[in-house]
């Protein structure tokens, strides 16, 4: 596979460029903990996960928006009766998560340093747009990028319209990223490339089960990697 004509690559954010799925992993395990006294951890989780896709349209990715689910959860699971002190420690925790340090996966600035040089680099990722620029900023790594497209959700024609915007082909884009519902998919569908580096966990919406092999697409251990292609 030649990458020789690629003009603009372009980036995923959380789990591609630093650590995120980690803390809702956590707060997950804390919501259960907090509400054992009504369900197991199992129907805890259950029940958590069908507010977040009820709610999903509605307020879209995000810490913000899984707060409130959690919120939401708990009230569920309560029959109302959960109280003030549970709801205001469901906060805290979403205020802690938007406030947790960056920190960067390995090797990502290494290799954005090293792609600036010869490509136009852009983030593409979903979710709060406050949120994510303040952890782009935070994450020191805003100078390697030319453009930032912080969108709903990512689709095909998402992904068409931000290679418009960059005024290229979709021959000569490259998406990065670690989830292949998100990432991947998408882009193979418009016809651009794709290098999927998965991260160690991975929201179960975002789960694509069956394998995914295309003729645009490589599978990578780390971002390091892309050096030998790029």
């Amino acid at each position: 596979m030649s990458f020789q004509h690629i003009k603009v690559i372009a980036f995923d954010a959380d789990d591609t460029l630093w650590v995120n799925e980690t803390f809702f992993r956590d707060a997950e395990a804390r919501f259960c903990e907090l509400m054992s006294d009504y369900l197991s951890e199992e129907a805890l989780n259950k029940i958590l996960f069908e507010v977040e896709m009820q709610n999903l349209p509605l307020y879209g990715y995000g810490i913000k928006p899984f707060t409130l689910s959690l919120i939401e959860a708990a009230i569920k699971v309560s029959n109302g009766n959960v109280s003030v002190q549970l709801i205001e420690e469901l906060m805290k925790m979403g205020k802690q998560m938007l406030q947790e340090p960056i920190e960067l996966l390995e090797g990502i600035e290494e290799t954005l340093k090293a792609l600036s040089k010869k490509y136009k680099l852009v983030v593409a990722t979903k979710g709060d747009l406050l949120d994510q620029e303040r952890k782009l900023i935070r994450s020191g790594l805003e100078g390697y990028f030319h453009h930032i497209e912080v969108v709903s959700d990512k689709t095909d024609k998402q992904y068409r319209k931000l290679v418009r915007h960059l005024d290229i082909t979709e021959n000569e884009f490259l998406m990065v990223g670690n989830s292949l519902k998100s990432d991947i998919l998408p882009v193979l569908e418009i016809g651009s490339y794709a290098f999927h580096i998965p991260f160690h966990t991975t929201w179960v919406h975002e789960e694509v089960k069956d394998p995914v092999v295309h003729p645009k697409l490589k599978t990578l251990t780390s971002s390091k990697e892309m050096l030998n292609y790029l």
